[in-house]
This record gives structure tokens, C-alpha cells and sequence, in this order.
């Protein structure tokens, strides 16, 4: 990802409030970043970062829908390594709604695109969440 992007750094400021534990100011810059969009890719982005501040499980998946639908309109191999935690966030959306038939599927199509991930901790954590979920919803 392009860090000289402003809203790819505003979404990487949104995370260390995160980490320091100020979520109204994680949520704060995720707007912000949402405000400041310029085209698909920046729009997935934030959206998926803005996700991960909203109250409701209604909305969580909301933006998460809204991240995918943004991702599938780049066009292009850019976003290839963020379809998979795409799609588990809107998978762990599901099933806090209880929605366990579309959750399977979520977590499936990120089993999909989980070739993709780098063969780092991230990737690991990733792959962990897929195993994890499909396990709990078989």
C-alpha cells in the first residue's frame, strides 16, 4: 500500500489510536479518511477501517459490504492481499447477526483468495481466522 496516500495515512494514524486505545479518535480519522476518498481503492480502504468503529453488528457489516464493493471495482491486483481479511470481516459480521449460512460463505471466499496472503504474522493470523471460522460453522 502507497503510505504517501493521505487517506492510507490518515486509516494508519486511525490504527495507532487504535493500538493506544482511543477509539473516538481511531473513528475520528477513519471518517476523515472516508471524507477525503478520491476513487475504489482509497473508498475500500477507509471503509474497511471505519468498520471496525461502529457500535452495531447491522453496521459493522454495512461498511464491511461497502469495502468489498468498493475493492471489486479497483479493477486491478492492487487490493489482491486485503480481499481475504475483506471478506473475514464481513464473515465475523454475519455471524454476530447469526446469519451462520452467510458467514460459511464469506469465510469460504476468503479461503479463496487466501493464496494471496504474505507468508508473514499477518498472513498467519489471517489464515488462523479462516480455519477457525469455517471450523466453527461446519
Amino acid at each position: 500500500m502507497d503510505l504517501g496516500n493521505p487517506v492510507l495515512k490518515l486509516c494508519q494514524d486511525g490504527m495507532r489510536a487504535e493500538a493506544e486505545r482511543r477509539p473516538a479518535d481511531a473513528r475520528a480519522l477513519f471518517e476523515q479518511a472516508w471524507a477525503g476518498r478520491t476513487d475504489d481503492y482509497d473508498a475500500c480502504v477507509a471503509a474497511h477501517y471505519l468498520a471496525r468503529q461502529q457500535d452495531y453488528p447491522e453496521e459493522i457489516l454495512r461498511w464491511n459490504q461497502e469495502a468489498l464493493r468498493h475493492a471489486d471495482a479497483v479493477g486491478d491486483d492492487r487490493l489482491a492481499a486485503f480481499y481475504p481479511s475483506l471478506h473475514v470481516s464481513v464473515a465475523m459480521a454475519y455471524e454476530r447477526l447469526g446469519n451462520t449460512v452467510a458467514a460459511r460463505a464469506a469465510f469460504d471466499r476468503a479461503a479463496e483468495h487466501a493464496v494471496a496472503l504474505p507468508a508473514d504474522a499477518y498472513g498467519e493470523q489471517l489464515r488462523t481466522a479462516i480455519t477457525d471460522g469455517l471450523r466453527r460453522l461446519s
